[in-house]
């Protein structure tokens, strides 16, 4: 393995209210760990991600790295320092070249930033980190806050992170200076005398701290910078009818006189749902995901199908945010179940059912829809990138 990312979010971030740790806090509709992750799951020099948490914070977590293909989490310790090491221990059996330490509180890192730290890394230079130089004049003041001097800002860089490491120099150093309180990893390898590389940071890889905080990177998201890309992309299905005495529509069995043919169950609701998701992302149709000529998908229940396009929409880095199906028939009426329909798709696709519509029409006694030859239905989704 070459390079892990360790995400560390152990921290209970008070400063930013919310009732919550702020890694878990909301951001553009979705948890801030959730971007953090997301940042480096779409990297392509990222092979794996493990997050260090509290021990309190499972279910938290569960939640935000829903669909994200992660190595299990492990717990942190009293302080950030001791949550990098128990991270990196855990790391011990996978032996990476490379490790790459992020807060979880800096949702914005891009991959410009991932990049360079990592190309900064080799055997001369085992530590590398993002920083930018300081371009404010810094004043040193006493405790009644009247300034007693300017400093020289001329060396001065602000570090963030990711910062990167040799896998082995880092949990030598981390092992050689347990005990004492540093700041950041970067400290850590500095006190073991390890060679420490500074690279171009970004303005925008901002440390979540403080409530406003939270304000700006709903503003950010809005407005596109790196994230906050909306996807809308649709899908359609048709079945005919066969001999039977039920319907499969949108995850709910309808009683009819006929049922619907198909290698599935033939759920045209979630077929054409399940093609939407894809094409959000471009990653094909369902076909392509569960090839009818498979006979282990025949018969098989199409909750299948959608809960997989959904997991692969999550690990793409994207929230889905609206779904529309539309179901077009003659018969059976859909009025009754409708609201079962959506509960369904609410349940699949762990969305509030204000997110999800289920309509339909008919076309009018037109077509073989209209003589009552089969069932149709088109679908939308909507997702967003952070």
């Amino acid at each position: 393995m070459e390079t892990v990312a360790l995400i560390v979010a152990g921290g209970r971030g008070v400063r930013a209210g919310g009732g919550m740790p702020k890694q878990y806090r909301p951001l553009a509709g979705r948890p801030l760990l959730r971007h953090t992750i997301a940042c480096f799951a779409r990297h392509p020099e990222i092979d794996a991600i493990r997050v260090v948490i509290h021990p309190d914070d499972a279910a938290l977590y569960a939640a935000a790295a829903s669909g994200f293909d992660l190595l299990a989490p492990v717990h942190g310790g009293a302080l950030r320092q001791d949550s990098s090491r128990n991270g990196l221990e855990s790391l011990v059996e996978h032996n990476p070249v490379n490790v790459l330490i992020h807060d979880a509180a800096r949702p914005f890192a891009d991959a410009g930033v991932i990049s360079r730290v990592i190309g900064a890394l080799s055997d001369d230079t085992p530590a590398a980190l993002a920083a930018l130089p300081v371009s404010d004049t810094l004043k040193r003041a006493d405790a009644q806050a009247r300034v007693t001097g300017t400093v020289d800002r001329a060396a001065l860089w602000r570090a963030q992170t990711p910062q990167g490491f040799r896998y082995a120099a880092i949990i030598a150093a981390h092992r050689a200076m347990a005990g004492r309180d540093l700041t950041d990893d970067a400290a850590v390898a500095e006190a073991a005398g390890l060679a420490v590389q500074l690279v171009p940071g970004s303005p925008d890889n901002i440390k979540v701290t403080m409530p406003e905080d939270f304000s700006y990177g709903e503003r950010y998201l809005a407005a596109g910078a790196t994230g906050g890309e909306y996807r809308t992309a649709t899908g359609f299905d048709v079945h005919p009818f066969k001999p039977g005495d039920h319907v499969m529509l949108c995850g709910v069995n309808v009683p009819h006189d006929f049922g619907l043919a198909g290698h599935s169950d033939s759920d045209v609701g979630l077929h054409a749902l399940t093609d939407a998701l894809l094409g959000t992302i471009g990653a094909g149709d369902i076909g392509s995901h569960f090839p009818p000529s498979d006979p282990q998908w025949r018969g098989a229940d199409s909750a299948v199908f959608l809960s997989h396009a959904a997991k692969l929409v999550n690990a793409a880095g994207a929230t889905l945010r609206h779904v529309d199906v539309t179901l077009i028939c003659e018969v059976p009426k859909i009025g009754p179940h409708r609201d079962a329909m959506r509960e369904k798709l609410a349940a699949i696709l762990a969305l509030p059912i204000d997110r999800i519509s289920v309509k339909a029409t008919t076309t009018d006694g037109l077509g073989f829809l209209g003589r009552r030859e089969g069932i149709a239905a088109q679908a939308a989704a909507t997702v967003m990138f952070a």
